[in-house]
């Protein structure tokens, strides 16, 4: 038996499959002594579209065609819709608990559709409080030094928020709409890698609880 790790991620877009194959898929293997890599895929090619139907498909085409690899997800809760557990996160009164429900019902569907392929166990569901975008305020300063903005600005959201990951869901203040008030430069899938780039993972994960846990779920896989 192979002690490598494969592991399929499901992503929302390009932003998500960029950060994963730049950033996390590097630092995940170099932290395991390369045992464990991240394929990032974006099913059905189009960003946006966060439907758990969508996703299910590809969720099922690679728990059969690879008994083998785990699956999980990158998405970002903001914009999700039509998926598991949904309204019941939405009644949550804390960041943490909505992430709590929708990824233990996302975890419970699968397992209830695709039992035969051991689903439960091969299924480690994410889903970004409130996008991946709140990852970066781990740091306002490398934000503010990226965008060319003053770092009390950010720190400010910070203050409001207490912390990145519970930066909310709403229109105007989604994190990616929080940074593209600061500055028009700011593009997702270019000024946002820069930032997460300078950032690291590290850093990213001492200050965003529920992404580290998502992490150390990952680092800690057995070969199947």
């Amino acid at each position: 038996m192979s002690n490598i790790i494969e592991v399929m991620v499901l992503v929302e877009g390009q932003t998500e499959q960029i950060f994963v194959k730049k950033l996390l898929s590097p630092y995940i293997t170099e932290l395991t002594k390369h045992k464990i890599f991240l394929i990032p895929t974006q099913p059905g090619k189009r960003g946006g579209d966060v439907r758990f139907e969508r996703f299910k498909k590809d969720i099922a085409i690679h728990l059969k065609q690879r008994p083998n690899t785990y699956i999980t997800l990158m998405l970002d809760y903001y914009g999700i819709k039509d998926w598991p557990g949904l309204k019941k996160s939405k009644q949550q009164a804390t960041h943490s608990k909505k992430a709590e429900v929708i990824n233990s019902e996302t975890k419970t569907e699968v397992q209830r559709y695709f039992s035969a392929q051991n689903g439960g166990n091969r299924f480690i569901p994410y889903v970004s409080m409130h996008e991946i975008e709140a990852l970066y305020f781990s740091d306002p300063a490398s934000i503010a030094q990226i965008m060319n903005v003053n770092k009390t600005k950010i720190e400010s959201i910070l203050h409001e928020c207490d912390e990145p990951e519970a930066i909310n869901d709403r229109p105007e203040t989604a994190p990616s709409k929080r940074l593209g008030k600061l500055s028009k430069l700011f593009v997702k899938t270019s000024t946002g890698i820069a930032i997460a780039k300078k950032i690291n993972i590290p850093k990213m994960r001492k200050h965003c609880p529920l992404f580290d846990e998502w992490i150390n779920k990952i680092v800690n896989l057995k070969p199947l």
